[in-house]
């Protein structure tokens, strides 16, 4: 069986931890390097619930997305929730790792997990990475789809390819306008926007879009917008990062047990629309 120490070094060649931008925080947040590893779960959230599973699971490693402290701490008490994660990880010899935004621009990341997710062709990335001079790795990517749909069905494709979630999909622009290319960028994505105008799609697909980011497209364009859950949206990536892990076991002959978490951890629990506007 592979020492934590090995999965990591395998794991960072996937995402390098250099790659993370620099308010980031990502790589090994607990963890004995000699510890033996023989099963690992795939979540979105670092939190109590996936502690929890991870526990009852057996596994060795917890690998998530998103950060346990993304701005430090100066305790780690169990009296606080994230000091409870930390002391349930340690008692029980779990370790924990953080992809995020090394994740997000991989070759294949964090989008390229939503656009399959979807059913899109890859072309490119939305904003590429500098660095790549094969132009494959960066953030965001720009899709095609393989036979044109109005916004309203490429809408309920999302609401039906993605994990369900209180939010459902919303909607800005014509449902009606035909849609052939989309930019897809898992989690918060309205800073993407004048990427988004300049690579002249016809939709763009992210999550937690804000009033004034959202009209302000809408009034530069006929661009339509999709905004899914934050969580539904970068949980692709799980089943992808998973799969990724499992080939280099079967690589390297550690006959890893690899796992996605099911649980739905985006925060919102409950949706009631509203009446229609008068």
């Amino acid at each position: 069986m592979p020492r934590l120490s090995d999965v990591i070094s395998e794991l960072d060649a996937l995402w390098p931890p250099e790659r993370a931008e620099g308010w980031d925080a990502v790589g090994t947040v607990c963890g004995d390097p000699d510890a033996e590893i023989h099963r690992v779960l795939f979540a979105v959230d670092p939190i109590q619930e996936i502690a929890d599973e991870a526990m009852e699971l057996g596994a060795h490693l917890i690998v998530t997305h998103h950060p346990l402290y993304l701005r430090g701490t100066t305790t780690v008490a169990a009296t606080t929730f994230k000091g409870r994660v930390v002391h349930t990880l340690i008692k029980q010899g779990i370790a924990l790792h953080v992809a995020h935004t090394n994740a997000d621009t991989a070759d294949p990341g964090v989008s390229d997990a939503l656009a399959a997710a979807l059913d899109l062709r890859v072309e490119r990335p939305l904003v590429p990475d500098p660095t790549d001079p094969a132009g494959r790795r960066g953030l965001g990517r720009i899709c095609v789809l393989d036979h044109p749909e109005t916004l309203g069905a490429f809408a309920a494709r999302a609401a039906a390819r993605l994990p369900a979630t209180a939010q459902g999909i919303r909607l800005a622009g014509d449902p009606e306008a035909l849609v052939r290319t989309v930019a897809v960028s898992g989690g918060s994505g309205d800073s993407l926007f004048d990427a988004v105008r300049a690579a002249g799609v016809d939709a763009f697909l992210t999550a937690d879009l804000r009033h004034h980011p959202a009209s302000e497209a809408t009034q530069h364009s006929p661009l339509g917008l999709v905004d899914a859950a934050h969580w539904a949206t970068e949980w692709p990536w799980c089943e992808q990062a998973a799969a990724q892990l499992e080939a280099i076991s079967d690589r390297l002959g550690w006959d890893l047990r690899v796992h996605v978490s099911k649980q739905v951890t985006d925060p919102w629990t409950a949706h009631h629309s509203s009446g229609a506007p008068n």
